[in-house]
């Protein structure tokens, strides 16, 4: 059997004002046919548990096209055309297969184009007529009609951190034979809830709860699959929002009654989702109470892995105006910072403005003399169960010491997922009081293990949890939390 695999990967912050162009997807992955086995081949995320299994079956793999960026602004039209002719064109040359199966995020925005991985699928499906198509989908997709009606399997992770993206992908190839074999007709049930909720970890109440209703109905053997999408809060398009998507074998009826069920349980807990997190100051101060180490703070509100900028200030200048000691921060996006440290080199000293840059909303620059410890290419593999093999590049980067701060300078934003950052400018987190970075919850996958204590913090930021105080145009409303007597 021929299994032909592709991606088209972003989860687009429509609030960024920062357009997602080719440049940037670049910068992280744009590539075609054996290229994509090198690069996914053993990775746990998506592409690679579609390799790993298709593989294992002793399927023919065919890859098509690939492409991923860090989550940012709106994706510009041109940048969408050519990713989509490329994907259409490595299908038709293609001819002759057997099934596709397609990596995608469900949080894509272009211009124009509100619900991208719809548009990609209706496209797909034109191509392939009748042969079945399976896609993944991130945890936080805004899923959508188009999507069901164009894909026969839609299948997303059901944790966050996305620990189990390389088995959804085996899961997807598992699927297609099923399909292939005659053993499995899916059904597909979506149910959409007028509401939104922040960043929410499913180790933790009330999401794990939810998760664990769904595999309740799983249990069922004619259900495939349900499962619980949060839904993307920082993209501000119609069908933005919490959804529940259930596949059935052949049974439509009970599909939409489980994913009606699912819904109504998730409407019932709404409240119990809502964040109140302390302020970087807060956090400090908290942190500084506990014994043991690290304590880990995360500022949530500027969370590269969100679509924001990954510059802002606001954690670290509290912890430069509380002169800490033993403590680090990782990483600030600053490539003129990067710059001038390679520069001058280990041993010296400069005077320069850090972070702050992107925009106003994120902080001011800091005005800093810094010491250059170490520098780095940016260059390492990731460890954490999430994304374990992947080869990473953060540019030109630099250890900075501000009194008893640590401070790592990358070229490029990427929220921290494990400590190989770090180790990689000779810091080993283990040792330090304070652990600072930016993400929202990915880091749990290598921090819970190995942190005292985890603090989230929060200030302004375009992946701030507090969703009242977003500024929404185009969302359906009226919607939960930001508009009262909203009903399901």
């Amino acid at each position: 059997m021929k299994i032909l695999v592709g991606q088209i990967f972003h989860e687009t912050n429509t609030f960024s004002n920062i357009k997602t162009t080719v440049d940037l997807f670049k910068a992280m992955e744009w590539s075609y046919g054996d290229d994509i086995i090198k690069t996914h081949k053993g990775v746990r995320f998506y592409l690679g548990g579609m390799i790993d299994q298709a593989e294992h079956y002793d399927f023919d793999v065919i890859p098509l096209f690939s492409a991923n960026a860090t989550p940012s602004g709106t994706i510009t039209k041109a940048t969408y055309d050519l990713m989509l002719n490329n994907l259409l064109k490595t299908i038709k040359d293609a001819k002759k297969y057997d099934a596709i199966c397609l990596g995608l995020h469900g949080a894509g925005v272009a211009e124009g184009i509100d619900d991208l991985e719809g548009n990609v699928l209706e496209a797909v499906r034109e191509i392939a007529g009748n042969v079945p198509i399976v896609a993944t989908l991130d945890l936080h997709a805004n899923v959508t009609d188009k999507m069901v009606q164009y894909a026969d399997v839609l299948l997303g992770v059901n944790f966050y951190p996305h620990i189990d993206g390389y088995e959804r992908g085996q899961e997807a190839i598992d699927m297609i034979k099923q399909m292939l074999e005659g053993h499995l007709k899916p059904v597909m049930s979506l149910k959409k809830l007028p509401l939104m909720i922040p960043a929410s970890t499913t180790n933790l109440s009330p999401a794990k709860d939810i998760n664990e209703l769904c595999w309740e109905q799983e249990k069922n053997d004619a259900v495939v699959d349900c499962t619980f999408f949060h839904g993307f809060t920082q993209s501000d398009i119609p069908h933005a929002g919490v959804s529940v998507l259930t596949i059935t074998n052949d049974d439509s009826v009970l599909a939409e009654n489980i994913a009606k069920t699912i819904a109504q349980k998730i409407w019932e807990k709404r409240d119990k989702f809502a964040t109140n997190y302390l302020s970087p100051a807060e956090g400090i101060e908290a942190a500084l109470k506990i014994k043991g180490n690290p304590i880990v703070l995360n500022e949530t509100s500027d969370n590269p892995g969100g679509g924001a900028p990954g510059d802002g200030t606001y954690l670290l200048k509290a912890m430069l105006d509380k002169k800490l000691t033993n403590a680090c921060f990782g990483c600030i996006c600053d490539p003129e910072v990067a710059q001038i440290a390679h520069e001058v080199g280990p041993g010296s000293f400069i005077d320069v403005k850090l972070g702050g840059k992107t925009d106003k909303y994120h902080g001011d620059p800091l005005i800093i003399k810094a010491y250059v410890k170490s520098l780095s290419d940016g260059r390492f593999n990731y460890t954490t169960p999430m994304l374990a093999g992947m080869k990473v590049d953060n540019g030109k980067s630099a250890r900075l010491q501000v009194g008893g701060v640590d401070i790592i300078v990358c070229s490029k934003k990427e929220q921290v997922f494990d400590e190989q950052i770090f180790l990689l400018h000779g810091i080993d987190v283990s040792e330090y009081k304070i652990v600072a970075l930016k993400s929202s919850q990915h880091f749990r996958a290598a921090y819970e293990q190995i942190s005292a204590r985890i603090i989230t913090v929060e200030s302004r930021g375009l992946s701030s949890s507090n969703l009242k105080k977003i500024n929404y145009q185009r969302i359906n409303r009226p919607m939960y939390p930001m508009d009262e007597g909203v009903h399901f």
